[in-house]
């Protein structure tokens, strides 16, 4: 597999503060890749870094051409009103291709074309015309994935995606992304407290504490202090 983003001794932060530091690791194309740490520990930052949002201060991160020419798709935290968007599904979704779209008026028939093809695969084109903020939060999480579908095909992040989800959404969500990544060949860089189920579903699991506390395999995580520290009935988020 050949490397999606590289970062190699990469510090990012605001104002003279680093929040990430002396960070070295690879997303690979199919990669499902899990970042696990205590709030405040830069993953939000590191984030934003990869976004290309921020700019490291210190060492390097290289992009994949490919990526650069596809983007990446971004599934953020929801607020309240983000759930209270007055729109139907399908307005959500070819939303997503905002940036494609440019200074044109209209979305051309690619570009809707892309936004029911992303709701045929996640199984919400019955619900195009639905108003969004009548869903499901399972639901709307599936909109939010197929409009991040739509920005970027090769990899998507996404930020605390099971917040505020009941257990059943929970594990429909898992078996989605888990299609998505084995089916589809799409990228998963995932942020979240939900270790216990990131250990059974990623390829790789960084533990951020500003620096990498651990950066490895599942089963090695279990075996790590980190990993037997939660795992064992330990808090991790002391």
């Amino acid at each position: 597999m050949s490397a999606l983003i590289t970062c190699s001794h990469v510090d990012f932060g605001y104002e003279n503060h680093d929040a990430v530091v002396d960070l070295s690791m690879e997303v690979e194309e199919g990669d499902y890749f899990c970042v696990v740490g205590v709030n405040g520990s830069g993953k939000s930052t590191l984030v934003k870094g990869l976004l290309g949002l921020l700019k490291p201060t210190a060492g390097t991160i290289t992009v994949a051409e490919e990526l650069k020419r596809t983007g990446i798709g971004y599934l953020p935290q929801q607020t309240r009103s983000q759930r209270d968007f007055p729109a139907t599904v399908c307005e959500v979704v070819l939303s997503g291709a905002l940036s494609r779209r440019g200074s044109r008026p209209f979305y051309s028939s690619a570009e809707k074309r892309m936004a029911t093809s992303a709701m045929e695969k996640l199984g919400i084109q019955s619900l195009q015309n639905h108003c969004y903020r009548e869903l499901s939060g399972g639901q709307q999480q599936r909109v939010l994935i197929a409009r991040a579908l739509c920005a970027a095909r090769k990899m998507l992040i996404l930020d605390e995606p099971i917040t505020g989800l009941d257990p059943w959404a929970i594990q429909d969500f898992y078996g989605l992304i888990r299609h998505l990544n084995r089916e589809e060949g799409v990228a998963i860089f995932m942020v979240t407290h939900d270790v216990a189920n990131v250990v059974s579903q990623a390829d790789k699991i960084l533990h951020l504490q500003q620096k990498a506390l651990f950066y490895g395999t599942p089963s090695e995580y279990e075996k790590s202090p980190q990993g037997r520290k939660f795992l064992g009935g330990g808090d991790l988020w002391e």
